[in-house]
Formats: C-alpha cells, structure tokens, sequence
C-alpha cells in the first residue's frame, strides 16, 4: 500500500495553479481552487486597492455561484439596486425593476476583499507581477480582454453626492453610452462605452465625450458635484464578443459582453465557477492539460453564446440612429419588452 510521506498535505500532493490577472475573475476562481485545497498563485501585475474601468453593477450571477467559490461574504454588504431608469440624450425613455436586485460595489474595495480572501483560505497573491501570455501548462489567463485594434474606448470616474431617481441610471448617446450607479459611501459610479477619438485627451476627457454624445444635462449634474480624481480610469485597445487568443482563460479573456447588459462583471465569476472543477481534477492528476483546454471551451461556448450574440445585436440596434428612435417610442408607449430582452443577456 502507498504511503503518504510523513507531514504531507493533500495541498502538497497537488499541482500548482498560476493566475496571470487578479480581477475578479483570477481571485475568485482562486478562492474556490483553495476551498479545494489547490494550491494557488495569483499574479496581479498592479496593486490593491486599485480603480478600473468597471460598471461595478453585479446583475445575472446566481447566488449558489458566489456560494461555491467562496466569496459571496465579500458582497455583504454591498449595495442591491433593483430600479432602473433609461434615457436617451437627457429624455426619459423608460423606467422598470430588475426581477433580482443586483449587487453593487467598487472594484476598489472588492477586488481587495478577493485578494485578502485568497490569502486567507492560504493561497498566495504576488502584486507587481505580470506574467507573459502563453499557453503553458498550470497558467489561467485571467488578465481581461486581449489587446488589439478596437472602435472602443471604456472610461469610468466616481462622483460624490450625486443625487438619482433610480438605483441604475443608463444615459444613451448618439454612439455610446453611460450607465451610473451608486456604491458604497455617497459615491456614484459613471461608467461609459464610448467610439473611440483620438483627439480627445486630458483631463476633461470624460465630459468631453459625455458633450459628443450629446449628454450635456447629464454632463452639467456630474461637474455639479465634482469628480474623485483618483477614481478616473481609461481603457481602449479592445474588441467585444469573443477573445481569442488560446491557452486556458477566465472572465473578459475569454468573451466580453457590452456593458450596457451590466452582465460582465456575472461572467466573470460565473466563468471562474466553471474552471473550478476541469482545473482542480488538473491538479490531482486526474486530467490532462488538453482536456481542461477542451472541457473550459465547451462550458464556455455553452454558457455565454447566446447572451454574446443577443448583447451584441442589442448593441447595434442601440447605436444605431433609427434603432434609438423605435426605442425610444416603444419605451415612452409601455411597450418595450424589457424582462424578455433581459433574459437574453443572462
């Protein structure tokens, strides 16, 4: 009979998993991976507390997803908006609920939380370490989405005291869009998607666009009450939908969702859930790296196709002209079905 060495773990006996990216999506995939005694790595190429570009509006995830990767504690106590409002350049198209009130939260504070989670269920998290890209065996690309030539540009700022008439605020432009929410303190999230002008730059980049987009009322309420300079975060370089790029990923490296669906944020934990089980039979030598490669890409494609190809057909009906305008008289009318477009993009 086989004998275990003297003092050994069942952690010990298993291999090691890197994390290249500590988002949401690399730290709760590790916190579940250590509730299974996996040994685990994360390397964040930046430090925490860190802003990102994020809607930080958490809608779609079941409860039981947070619940088996551990860390639904860390959504305690967050905000649980459930109202929304649309507008359309400063109009009102429609006001409705959510059916499930969504999670609220900066990545400021939860992305610490994660990693403070992690290191307390014993696995380690290496600040200032960015991993290349490759596909290696035992390395999780969880960095986010893959760097290329893209018509986007993602900004994001809080602002304090902002009043709202609705937990979600979205504000559509004539090619973008804004969606606002309120996190912890009295800060207020705004977060946009925007096409790309280079000849936008500095600091009045996020009102500059807002002005483009032809969202000056909304523009005039946020310089109303001033931004939180440090909380101000730029990202372009990207493309949405599918990423590409091979080798075993998690969260946005895998599929980016438009962010007017306030889905990205479930994806990314619902994709960290779905390596949980192709990973840790990795670990105990129970499947091939091959295998976890094929098994993440078939869970995947399960998963997120539909609400891929819903968001991104939704998208362009939104940001296209004559797609606003039968929007917005089917929304002043009643007749806009909501809950059924929802369901799409969950």
């Amino acid at each position: 009979m086989a004998r275990w060495p003297e003092g050994a773990s069942v952690t010990a006996l298993k291999n090691e998993v890197h994390i290249a990216g500590g988002g949401l999506a690399g730290l709760s995939l590790a916190a579940g991976l250590r509730r299974r005694e996996v040994p685990v790595v994360v390397h964040e190429a930046g430090h925490y507390p860190r802003h990102r570009v994020c809607g930080e509006f958490i809608s779609g995830v079941d409860e039981a997803v947070l619940d088996e990767l551990g860390v639904a504690a860390c959504l305690d106590d967050a905000r649980r908006p459930r109202s929304l409002s649309w507008y359309r350049r400063d109009r009102l198209v429609m006001r409705d609920e959510l059916p499930v009130a969504a999670w609220a939260i900066s990545r400021h504070c939860l992305d610490q939380r994660l990693a403070r989670e992690v290191v307390r269920l014993g696995g380690r998290v290496v600040e200032g370490s960015r991993r290349p890209r490759e596909a290696r065996e035992g390395l999780v690309w969880a960095a986010g989405r893959q760097p290329r030539r893209g018509r986007w540009i993602g900004l994001k700022a809080h602002f304090r005291g902002l009043e709202m008439d609705s937990g979600l605020e979205m504000h559509l432009g004539r090619s973008g869009y804004v969606g606002l929410c309120r996190v912890e303190g009295d800060r207020v999230n705004a977060c946009g998607l925007f096409t790309l002008d280079r000849r936008i730059r500095g600091g009045g980049m996020m009102m500059n666009y807002l002005r483009r987009e032809g969202l000056d009322g909304l523009a005039r309420r946020l310089e109303s009450v001033g931004m939180d300079g440090g909380s101000f975060s730029a990202v372009a370089g990207f493309r949405l939908g599918w990423q590409g790029g091979g080798g075993c990923g998690v969260g946005d490296a895998v599929g980016m969702i438009p962010p007017f669906t306030g889905n990205g944020m479930s994806m990314a934990f619902e994709s960290a859930r779905d390596a949980l089980d192709p990973l840790d039979a990795w670990s105990r030598g129970a499947a091939s790296w091959e295998g976890v490669l094929a098994e993440l890409r078939r869970r995947s494609r399960r998963r997120f196709a539909r609400r891929l190809s819903a968001a991104a057909v939704m998208q362009g009906v939104m940001l296209n002209r004559a797609g606003q305008a039968l929007l917005e008289r089917l929304g002043r009318a009643g007749w806009l079905p909501f809950r059924p477009m929802l369901s799409l993009v969950r």
